[in-house]
C-alpha cells in the first residue's frame, strides 16, 4: 500500500533525479527553494533542524519529501 503525503510546501518543487546525490547539496537546494518561495526564517530553520537529525541518507530524503515536492 502506498500512502500519499502532501508536503508542507507543496508548491515548492525540487528536482533531485539526475542531480548530484550529495546530501549537503540536496539540503542546499531545498533550503534555497524554500527561501525563494517565501518560507519564513522559522520554517527554514525548522527544515534545517530536522535535516540535521536525520540518521541516514534515506531519512534525509524522507525529510525532504515531507517538506517539498520532489522529482
Amino acid at each position: 500500500m502506498t500512502t500519499s503525503i502532501t508536503p508542507r510546501f507543496p508548491a515548492v518543487h525540487v528536482r533531485l533525479s539526475g542531480q548530484d546525490g550529495n546530501v549537503f547539496l540536496i539540503v542546499g537546494r531545498v533550503r534555497r527553494a524554500l527561501v525563494q518561495a517565501g518560507a519564513t526564517d522559522s520554517d527554514v530553520k525548522s527544515f534545517m533542524d530536522e535535516m540535521m537529525t536525520a540518521g541516514s541518507y534515506g531519512e534525509a530524503l524522507q525529510t525532504v519529501m515531507r517538506w517539498v515536492e520532489v522529482s
